[in-house]
């Protein structure tokens, strides 16, 4: 009975937890956007790109929470037939409070600050600031399963039967809408025109960098080679306490003819300081080769990702 009381409540913990983050991770979105971007005047990716437009283009008239709204209610079908319920029960929550951030955030800033802080600071800076808080925040709400919709659903659906990250989707994706920006009618000549576009390359740039790092620096793996006389100690300590598999080899030093164990283990790049500093407590002279790997597939890591066919809407 307890044992389902904590389960239960480790499950109510995960879900307060997944969208408090996935909140925080809007908030740094939508303010990268309304104090760095859209009072500069440029425009970025996604659909938050296309809203800009949208903006500019009736001088405020239609907003870009209405633009961002309305269209991924399109696109939020597409994702909940492919990626899942739970997908789009988040992607919807996202959603919605994004489009009240758009809303609410031009609102409640106050203009002076954003002189201050945006305007004042030129448009290369803040194409990059912009960039990245963008990125940061669709990377925190891409860790929790959820997403801002627009390009982060094509992005989600193509990396679940791709090995592709996301990121480079997204910025793909957004090179169309940001150079559609230059048909925007404007009194700036053609070299004006080009240099707006530029600074909205930088905002998906920035933004697709960012969101790359923010993902794979949860996911990616590296490699450890152990050498050590206290082996089987460090094997128990990885076993037992870290939970990942140790693989034991045969090896011979050629120079001293020396017969050892050596220990190959895979983990996360998150864990190897844990890992390293546990090794030193049992062995100070171990040696240890560490190494980045393009993938780990199995138990513990990623599943290799089949082909197949995204069925017809």
């Amino acid at each position: 009975m307890e044992t389902q009381k904590k389960t239960s409540t480790r499950k109510v913990l995960t879900v307060v937890s997944d969208y408090l983050i996935i909140t925080l991770g809007l908030l740094c979105y939508t303010a990268g956007w309304c104090i760095f971007v859209i009072p500069n005047g440029i425009v970025g990716g996604g659909v938050s790109g296309i809203g800009a437009i949208v903006q500019y283009a009736t001088n405020g008239a239609i907003p870009v929470s209405y633009t961002f709204f309305f269209v991924n209610l399109i696109l939020l079908i597409i994702g909940v037939k492919t990626l899942g319920k739970a997908f789009g029960v988040k992607t919807v929550y996202a959603v919605v409070v994004a489009s009240l951030l758009f809303r609410v955030l031009p609102e409640v800033i106050p203009q002076t600050f954003i002189e201050e802080l945006a305007l004042a600071n030129g448009k290369l800076l803040c194409a990059l600031i912009g960039g990245a808080m963008s990125g940061l925040g669709i990377g925190m709400a891409f860790s929790r399963g959820g997403s801002t919709a627009g390009t982060d659903v094509i992005a989600l659906i193509i990396s679940k039967y791709r090995n592709v990250p996301p990121g480079r989707i997204i910025l793909l994706c957004d090179i169309f809408i940001v150079g559609s920006s230059i048909l925007l009618p404007s009194d700036l000549n053609f070299g004006a025109r080009i240099a707006g576009v530029m600074y909205g390359y930088l905002v998906v740039a920035a933004c697709s960098y960012v969101v790359d790092l923010s993902v794979a620096g949860t996911k990616q793996s590296v490699q450890l080679f152990i050498f050590s006389k206290e082996y089987e100690k460090i094997a128990d300590m990885i076993s037992g306490t870290m939970g990942r598999g140790v693989t034991v080899l045969d090896a011979e030093g050629w120079y001293t003819k020396n017969h050892e164990k050596v220990l190959l283990v895979m983990v996360r790049k998150v864990e190897t300081n844990y890992l390293l500093s546990m090794i030193k407590q049992i062995d100070k002279q171990a040696f240890i080769s560490v190494g980045s790997v393009m993938g780990v597939y199995g138990r513990g890591f990623d599943a290799i990702k089949e082909k197949k066919k995204i069925a017809k809407i």
